[in-house]
Formats: structure tokens, C-alpha cells, sequence
């Protein structure tokens, strides 16, 4: 289809927020209704935003993409700005890798010969802004560091706030025309579209707090939720949810310049110019939609931050955050058009990584609801597979 009269953005986190912020800058008339569901994994994330750096290596779409992705983020957090929107949480950043122990040595040179493969391939992380580091060296860029095997500096990666970005979104779409409604979506109301079009079905609109409303397309892009849309849409949509914990700390030192840490068990830390130190996550399936801490969960997410930085013995917690990812069955994201239903997209599935595609994602969705080819190579994460 392109350029609707009228669209539907149901889902108010990082990637539905970005949405239907390029589609109402595109002069779409645009509703974004969003539930603010508790535990939205948006408002949990702690906010890396370094692809070159990740260990997703199964997945060559989904490294290319998240490149691209990495990339969007300037000349975006550049638009917000102008619309006004400059309390959005992002920030350039070096990362820090860190082997702690022996037996993440094995995967610290892995890493790095990946990093090296991917800077020749790729040209990014750019040659030169990646080095090893000795252990006082690392120490000198994040002091509470524990002695350590092995250390590698990533330079002028990044980290966002994700309940700031997606507030500076919605903020700067409002500038826009854009229509924010606290609502819940329970339905997408389609018809016969009679036209042999893309599906046997045509979006008409939504039912939102036992309202109908027309509209002429919609986008699913409810995180860990989505899935609930799948009959509507004659499409399964298998999104699980995965909780993550993290807890907050306070610390007691000039936190501004410290970099992200990045060790091998599935853990970092992100560190916050207020002297906050945000440590997580775990990486729990099965719990279903229960967004609570729990003391095995705390336990683990406390004892990694003592191994790895042990100069935090002292600090305070401060907040414990609970997000759902929105995980999808075969770790990729679900964007695109969905197959037998004309003018309904999907925007969801992008699991522990959901703040670093999220934007981008967004954009080449709301791309796709105007008609436009977006400049992504989205095959491999088209919702017919699931079909």
C-alpha cells in the first residue's frame, strides 16, 4: 500500500514510538496507542548500542542490519533535536571488554579475531578504534575493575536511555501532528478487501477500549505482547516473553567517562553520568508475563558485578528494573507486512537487543507502511516464515 490516510501504531515502547514518529514526520496522520504496559522492555534496557562488538555471529542479516541500525542513530538523535526533543539519552561511549577469569580467555581472543574479521569485512569498528588494553589500563577507564585476564577497548561506541529515547520520539512526533492515546488495543478490525490484492483481508481499523476506529493500516509493535494480535492478523506471531532483571547502583565517584563493561557471562554494565551504574541482566524464559525481581535473579546479577568490578562492594542499590524482551522463535526480529491481511505490519521480536535496532527498525517499517523501499535488506525478517 502507500501513503494511507490513517494509521495505527499499537504498542508504545522504543520501536512502535519510532514508528510512528517517521511516519507523523512524513505528514501521516498517525495514533499511537499505547498501553504502558509494566515491564515493557524499553523502560528496563540498559541501552548498549554496539553491534561490532556483539556475539551474535550465527546471523549475517541480522549483523548487517544492526550496523545499519548503530549508524541511523546520529542523524536521528540530530532530527529530535531540531524537533526540540533533546532530553533523549544517548551518548557516544567506549566499551570495555573484559576476560575476568581463565576460562573467558577462550572467548576473549575469539572475540577479537571476530572484531578483526568483521573491521576488514565490514570497516566496522573502524580500524584504530579498537585495542588491547593492559589490566592498569583498564583500570584507569573504569576503576572499580577486578584483576582481570584480559582487556580490549572499543572506541566511540554508544549507550540510550531507552524510556528517554522513546519519550524524546513521541515528543518530537507531537511536534508533528502526531496523536499519543493512553489506550488498549484489543482487536484490528479487517475486511474482505475485494481487490486480489496482498491478502485476503484489508485492514479497517481497531477496537481500543471497546472503541471501533477506522483506519486504513496498522502496526503491531507490542514487544513481548505481539503475539496476541496473531488471529486478527491469520498469522502466527511467536513472541515469548524473556525476563531480564538489572539493578541500579549508586556510586560514590565521577561516573560521566566511565565506559560500558562487557564481560563473558552474558552480563555489563552501563555507567551514568549521575553516578549510577546499571548492572544486568538475566536471561530468564519460561517465567511467562511476571515482571518482578526475584532473589535467584538478584543473586546473580549482585554476584557478577562483584567478580567483574569489585571496587563496587560498596556502592547502593538503588533500583531493581524487570523487562519482558520480546523474544521471537528464531532470534530475529519480525518486521514487515504481514502476508494475508492488506495494511497490517509487524515491528517486534528484536529480543535483548531491542534498544539497538529498535530506532531503525521503525523507520524502514513506517517506510514500508508509506509505500517507500526501505534501504534494508529486510528478507530475512519477513513475518511469512512464520506462515
Amino acid at each position: 500500500m502507500s501513503d494511507p490516510d490513517a494509521v495505527a501504531v499499537v504498542g508504545g515502547g522504543i520501536v512502535g514510538s519510532a514508528v510512528a514518529y517517521h511516519l507523523a514526520r512524513e505528514g501521516v496522520e498517525t495514533t499511537l496507542f499505547d498501553r504502558r504496559d509494566e515491564g515493557r522492555a524499553t523502560d528496563a534496557g540498559a541501552g548498549i548500542v554496539a553491534p561490532a562488538t556483539s556475539s551474535r555471529t550465527g546471523s549475517v542479516p541480522w549483523f548487517e542490519f544492526a550496523v545499519e541500525a548503530a549508524d541511523h542513530y546520529p542523524d536521528l538523535v540530530a532530527a529530535l533535536e531540531a524537533d526540540g526533543a533533546t532530553d533523549h539519552g544517548y551518548v557516544r561511549a567506549d566499551l570495555l571488554s573484559v576476560a575476568v577469569d581463565a576460562d573467558e580467555v577462550d572467548p576473549f581472543e575469539r572475540a577479537k579475531r571476530r572484531t578483526e574479521r568483521r573491521a576488514e569485512e565490514y570497516g566496522t569498528p573502524e580500524p584504530g578504534t579498537f585495542e588491547e588494553l593492559s589490566i592498569d589500563e583498564a583500570r584507569d577507564l573504569f576503576p572499580p575493575l577486578s584483576d582481570a585476564e584480559r582487556a580490549m577497548v572499543y572506541r566511540d561506541q554508544a549507550r540510550v536511555d531507552g524510556r528517554a529515547f522513546a519519550a524524546a520520539l513521541r515528543t518530537a512526533g507531537e511536534s508533528h501532528g502526531l496523536a499519543v492515546e493512553h489506550a488498549d488495543v484489543t482487536d484490528i478490525r479487517t475486511e474482505d478487501d475485494g481487490a486480489g490484492g496482498t491478502g485476503d483481508e484489508a485492514v479497517t481499523g481497531v477496537v481500543a477500549d471497546g472503541d471501533s476506529r477506522d483506519f486504513d493500516a496498522v502496526v503491531v509493535a507490542g514487544g513481548a505482547w505481539s503475539g496476541t494480535f496473531g488471529d486478527a492478523l491469520g498469522l502466527e506471531v511467536p513472541v515469548e516473553p524473556q525476563r531480564g532483571q538489572i539493578v541500579h547502583l549508586a556510586v560514590d565517584a565521577d561516573t560521566a567517562g566511565w565506559p560500558i563493561v562487557s564481560p563473558f557471562r552474558h552480563k555489563y554494565m552501563v555507567s551514568w553520568p549521575d553516578g549510577r551504574v546499571a548492572v544486568g541482566a538475566t536471561r530468564e524464559d519460561g517465567t511467562g508475563f511476571v515482571p518482578r525481581a526475584t532473589l535467584e535473579g538478584l543473586h546473580d546479577v549482585y554476584g557478577e558485578a562483584l567478580r567483574v568490578a569489585d571496587g563496587l562492594r560498596d556502592a547502593e542499590p538503588v533500583e531493581t528494573r524487570v523487562g519482558l524482551r520480546p523474544v521471537a522463535r528464531d532470534g530475529l526480529p519480525i518486521l514487515g507486512p504481514t502476508p494475508d491481511v492488506a495494511g497490517a505490519f509487524l515491528a517486534t521480536g528484536h529480543g535483548p537487543t531491542g534498544l539497538t535496532l529498535g530506532p531503525y527498525s521503525g523507520k524502514v517499517v513506517a517506510d514500508l507502511v508509506r509505500g517507500v523501499d526501505p534501504d534494508a535488506d529486510l528478507s530475512a525478517f519477513d513475518p511469512a516464515r512464520f506462515r
